[in-house]
C-alpha cells in the first residue's frame, strides 16, 4: 500500500445515501418555493455541508431559508435513511481489506456527525468505524471544496497530506482534495466522470478501488 491514510467520504461512497437524500431536500426546497428537480440537487448540492444550501438559495433568491431548514430536513432524512439505507455495494470488503493489511482509514464527510452515525448503525458499518476515525464538515469552518476538512482528519491522524489517498464521488469532494494536496480517487457509480475531472484514478466498481491505492500513480 502506497499510502499511510485512507479518507474516505461518506454519503455515496460508503453509505448509498444521495438518492435518498436528493429526492428529500428536492422535495423539501421545492415545498417552500424554491422549485429543485432531484437532478438539479445531485448537480448543486451533492458533497455539500449544510451551510452551502442555504447560502447557495440565498444567493439565488435573495431570501433566507427557515430557521428550522436543518432540523426538518434531517428528521425527514434520517426517517428515510431507518427505512431505506443500504451500504454502497463492496465497500464492507473495502473495509475489511484495509483493516486485515493494518491499513488505517478514516471519514471525512459533508455530514453532521448524527448523519455519519445514524447511517453508520443502520448499515452495520459501524463497526468499522470508531469516533475517533469520523470526522464532520462540523469539525472545521468551511466545508468541501476547501480543504480544511481534509486537512483536519489528516492532522488528527498524523499523516502528512501528500501521504492521504481520499475516497470521493462528487465535484466538490474531488476538488477539496486535491486543494488539500492529496491523491483523490473518484467513485462514479452516480457522477460522470467529466464532472470529476482532476482525480487520480475513477472506478465505478469498489472491488476496484483496493487496486487502485495499491498501485503507483502514472
Amino acid at each position: 500500500m502506497r499510502y499511510e491514510l485512507i479518507l474516505f467520504d461518506n454519503d455515496g461512497v460508503l453509505v448509498d445515501s444521495e438518492p435518498l437524500s436528493n429526492t428529500i431536500l428536492a422535495g423539501y426546497l421545492t415545498e417552500l418555493g424554491h422549485p429543485t428537480s432531484y437532478e438539479d440537487s445531485l448537480r448543486d448540492y451533492m458533497g455539500s455541508a449544510m451551510h452551502r444550501i442555504h447560502d447557495l438559495v440565498e444567493e439565488r433568491t435573495g431570501k433566507l431559508l427557515p430557521a428550522d431548514f436543518d432540523d426538518i430536513f434531517h428528521s425527514r432524512v434520517f426517517g428515510a435513511f431507518e427505512r431505506e439505507l443500504e451500504p454502497v455495494d463492496g465497500v464492507a470488503e473495502v473495509l475489511e481489506k484495509l483493516a486485515a493489511d493494518g491499513v488505517p482509514y478514516c471519514v471525512a464527510s459533508s455530514g453532521s456527525h448524527q448523519r455519519i452515525r445514524v447511517g453508520h448503525r443502520k448499515t452495520g458499518l459501524d463497526r468499522w468505524f470508531e469516533d475517533s476515525v469520523i470526522f464532520s464538515a462540523e469539525d472545521v469552518g468551511r466545508g468541501k471544496p476547501a480543504p480544511d476538512l481534509f486537512l483536519h482528519a489528516a492532522a488528527r491522524m498524523g499523516v502528512a497530506p501528500e501521504r492521504c489517498a481520499v475516497v470521493e464521488d462528487s465535484p466538490l469532494g474531488v476538488a477539496a482534495a486535491r486543494a488539500a494536496g492529496m491523491d483523490v480517487y473518484a467513485y462514479t457509480a452516480m457522477t460522470p466522470v467529466d464532472r470529476l475531472t482532476g482525480a487520480t484514478g475513477y472506478f465505478s466498481d469498489m472491488a476496484e478501488l483496493p487496486g487502485l491505492l495499491g498501485r503507483p500513480a502514472s
